[in-house]
């Protein structure tokens, strides 16, 4: 028979030491919890610190919850499957795992519901703006389950001292229009030697380039 975990039992601070908070067990300690489906991995190159773009989860409307780009933090607990940025509960998970409420990481950048952020990548700084130099550029693939689309496009995220400023921009665009009318979905980035931009679309079968000449 199942019980309820509590979170006084020394089972269970016995597994959040040894696994990670709000981790399954197994025979690996995981470095952070809690992310659902960290689609694109990146480390950003003048701080060394690992960054997520993630897809989140579904079937709680056309607005809910935002997907995120976010730094992995060692032992952080982002939420799946209970909670979502930060203490906001799942309701398909009312009333359980109380024991980790105010304890979920809340990610650095939110990212519009369902635009399904893929890949990550880095600017090296060797052809675009230098105040774009470390910033990170993410694939958005786009919504397949909302009735308005968001996402098909290339956004770039600013960063300041080496840090996220929580906003981002658009980069690349045209890929959509209306609500059924898609041309294309962005799905890995990438930068070349020459610092020019790489990016995949699933929807053509495609690689473009995409260069900066200055004015």
């Amino acid at each position: 028979m199942w019980r309820r975990a509590c979170p006084r039992n020394p089972i269970l601070r016995l597994g959040k030491k040894t696994h990670g908070l709000g981790a399954a067990w197994g025979n690996r300690r995981p470095y952070a919890t809690g992310i659902r489906n960290c689609s694109g991995l990146a480390v950003q190159p003048t701080t060394g610190t690992l960054f997520c773009a993630t897809n989140e989860r579904d079937l709680l409307g056309d607005n809910l919850p935002p997907d995120y780009v976010t730094s992995v933090k060692e032992n952080g607990f982002y939420g799946w499957p209970w909670f979502y940025i930060g203490d906001n509960q799942d309701p398909r998970h009312a009333n359980q795992r109380s024991d980790l409420r105010g304890h979920v990481t809340v990610p650095d950048v939110l990212i519009q519901p369902h635009s399904a952020p893929l890949g990550l990548a880095f600017n090296t700084g060797k052809q675009f703006p230098a105040a774009w130099e470390g910033d990170a550029f993410v694939a958005l693939h786009g919504s397949w389950n909302r009735s308005l689309h968001t996402g098909y496009k290339i956004v770039r995220l600013p960063f300041k001292d080496g840090k996220p400023t929580g906003e981002y921009q658009d980069f690349v665009i045209g890929f959509t229009a209306g609500e059924h009318d898609v041309w294309g979905r962005p799905v890995d980035v990438a930068f070349a030697r020459d610092g020019a931009m790489l990016f995949s679309d699933d929807g053509n079968g495609v690689v473009y380039r995409v260069s900066y000449k200055a004015k």
